[in-house]
């Protein structure tokens, strides 16, 4: 079936299931969910939005991203990567499915996306997540939340072959409207907490530069944390991840570890520390604190991790001396994508105004400025 076949299918789409699935921001706690540490993220009122209907057929799927006028199809019996990168999410996520024994047939699907590809609020996650809880409800398969972000999670380890962690998608799945989530990585328990920024709201500037996490960087910084706690377990065996190493432990290591590796690892066991010490902030309503915190993840992403790059550095840079920004850092996995930014309410629009022209005259990039508000996770409709 050609594009021309294909979108004449998708015209008066009567869809039968409807699929809301959101980005999400960070505030705090990166590269630390694959350390089985806390991070502290929540979904956003941005998201990528699903139709779906059966089609009749027993193995046949079409898919159409109404963002990118773009298709995919595929045989159900046939899962196999494709050149279409877009398209690897999706059938990732229907091998994970027929690996938990799950039976369904062909089915249509109409994407679109306010998400910016490469901005650093997980629209690999989104789109995941989304699809799965589409299939899910459209068949009755029965598969808890749970269950959606763990095989979420599998499709992008096991057939994108990016070793994310699992935060991504537990948030995009489980968040709540108006609240944080504290997430303790290994357990997955979960504490809820109000995300009460006062006079403050999140606003994320978007570099325009994109990464591909697939492309070696992200899955080299979780190499050496797994290398790190190697050399540690020889000593400590109870040690299963950086998340059972605190500060005097790995002082031990300043030898047996290269420094880059040793750099990595303090890195994550600080990150971790920052994490807990956000949430009390956040909790009291010390945003100063939580700001400063944030300066400090930072600087450890920067020079510890090195997954920073100079358009992330600028714009943080650029709010240092800004006392209406309580706090700044990149955000995601990095090498570009957002930076994110505690500031008061009242002073966004000027300080967009400002900063976007700067950028533009230091890297020659038009950047762009969003702002997100603590949303609730997928949603779900049937007709």
């Amino acid at each position: 079936m050609n594009n021309s076949q294909l979108k004449e299918r998708f015209e008066d789409f009567a869809w039968e299931v409807y699929v809301s699935s959101p980005g999400r921001i960070n505030l705090i706690g990166e590269h630390t969910d694959y350390n089985q540490g806390f991070v502290l993220p929540t979904a956003i009122d941005q998201k990528i939005e699903f139709e779906f209907r059966r089609n009749g057929t027993k193995d046949t799927c079409h898919i159409y991203s109404r963002t990118y006028e773009a298709f995919a199809s595929f045989d159900l019996n046939q899962v196999v990567p494709q050149q279409a990168s877009w398209a690897n999410y999706l059938l990732g996520v229907i091998d994970e499915i027929q690996k938990l024994g799950k039976k369904f047939e062909g089915f249509d699907c109409i994407i679109r996306s306010s998400l910016p590809i490469g901005a650093g609020i997980s629209s690999s996650a989104a789109l995941e997540c989304g699809f799965a809880s589409g299939i899910n409800d459209l068949f009755g398969l029965g598969l808890e939340k749970i269950e959606i972000v763990r095989l979420s999670q599998a499709a992008e380890n096991n057939f994108v072959g990016s070793n994310c962690g699992i935060m991504d998608q537990y948030a995009s799945v489980m968040s709540k409207k108006g609240h944080l989530i504290l997430l303790d990585c290994r357990s997955l328990e979960a504490e809820y907490i109000p995300a009460d920024f006062k006079d403050c709201k999140v606003l994320l500037l978007n570099t325009k530069v994109e990464h591909n996490l697939a492309e070696g960087q992200y899955n080299k910084r979780r190499k050496e944390c797994e290398d790190a706690v190697k050399t540690i377990q020889k000593r400590h065996p109870q040690v299963k991840a950086l998340r059972d190493v605190n500060v005097e432990m790995l002082k031990e290591f300043k030898e047996p570890l290269s420094s880059q590796t040793f750099s990595r690892a303090a890195y994550v066991i600080q990150e971790n520390l920052r994490v807990q010490q956000a949430a009390e902030a956040i909790k009291s309503g010390d945003l100063r604190k939580f700001g400063h915190l944030m300066y400090q993840s930072h600087h450890g992403l920067q020079h510890q991790y090195e997954v920073s790059c100079p358009e992330l550095d600028f714009l943080v840079d650029y709010t240092r001396s800004k006392d209406f920004i309580y706090g700044a850092r990149m955000m995601g996995g990095g090498f570009g994508g957002c930076t994110i930014n505690l500031i008061e309410s009242s002073r966004i629009d000027a300080f967009v105004k400002e900063v976007l022209p700067a950028y533009e005259e230091e890297f020659g990039i038009k950047g762009e400025a969003i702002v997100v508000s603590p949303s609730e996770g997928t949603q779900i409709q049937s007709r």
